[in-house]
């Protein structure tokens, strides 16, 4: 199979514990696009949070070239980072999670299409933003009514406990049903995005506007946000490091952790 795409999730897979990528991942992903091969960020982040990655792989403002965010709420041409879609949640129903999640120990991120605003912010929290220099507004008031005519792309929770977050899920299936896509990321975050929005959906969409066959996509994960597109594409891989649900849907485990270089193991195996 000749792949013309690698949709890959950012953090924990791309991204290594320092959160930059690595030499040897740099390097193959440029071998790649020599090829013809399009490398695709697709990650839970807003796509103005990874332009500085963008620019560490000779992506930044270029044209045909295309970044999945917000969990495949937004797909984005590089070049002025021209919006092709948006999908996102409704005020009226993140308010109700905002509001049931200050009941809880959670720590909450709401993002609109440019910035990341940031409510009870957890010591834990605090230090992960200052490593990843995550632009954000820290919040002192528990309130979003000033987001009422913005743009919302998803709202997530926040505890290293992954547990407590999961039994919070079956607990609020009454404001989520029907209505949001529950994912988990990060071994940190529950996530909350609008019904049908997630990886897999932004990669379809993606392959169909590029007039590529699905079958010639390789999506690359670590955790649970990504199940959607490991699903869907050509070959599924999981890094080392991802947690054992992934592992189990996917094709094949990369030896490389995401320390060791996982893009650069797949691209050396699959497509040179």
């Amino acid at each position: 199979m000749a792949y013309k795409i690698i949709a890959s999730d950012m953090d924990e897979t791309l991204l290594n514990d320092q959160h930059a990528i690595c030499q040897r991942n740099i390097d193959l992903i440029l071998k790649a696009k020599e090829k013809g091969v399009k490398f695709v960020p697709a990650t839970g982040r807003g796509f103005m949070s990874i332009q500085h990655d963008l620019k560490t792989l000779g992506l930044y403002d270029e044209a045909q070239e295309y970044v999945i965010s917000f969990n495949g709420g937004a797909l984005t041409e590089n070049k002025n980072n021209q919006l092709i879609y948006f999908e996102g949640l409704s005020f009226e129903k993140t308010k109700e999670i905002f509001e049931y999640g200050l009941q809880c120990d959670v720590c909450q991120h709401v993002y609109t299409k440019d910035t990341v605003y940031v409510f009870n912010l957890s010591k834990s929290e605090a230090q992960r933003i200052k490593d990843q220099k995550v632009e954000c507004v820290i919040m002192e008031e528990n309130s979003i009514d000033f987001l009422k005519d913005e743009p919302i792309s998803k709202i997530l929770y926040q505890n290293t406990d992954v547990p407590y977050l999961m039994s919070l899920e079956p607990k609020m299936k009454h404001i989520w049903e029907g209505e949001c896509a529950v994912s988990y990321s990060s071994n940190r975050y529950m996530e909350f995005n609008k019904i049908g929005v997630d990886k897999g959906a932004g990669l379809k969409h993606l392959a169909q506007i590029l007039g590529v066959d699905i079958s010639e996509c390789i999506a690359v994960g670590d955790n649970y946000n990504d199940l959607p597109m490991l699903e869907v594409a050509g070959l599924s891989v999981a890094a080392q490091n991802a947690v054992d649900d992934v592992k189990k849907v996917c094709d094949i485990t990369t030896q490389a952790d995401n320390n060791e270089g996982v893009i650069a193991e797949i691209i050396e195996r699959f497509i040179l």
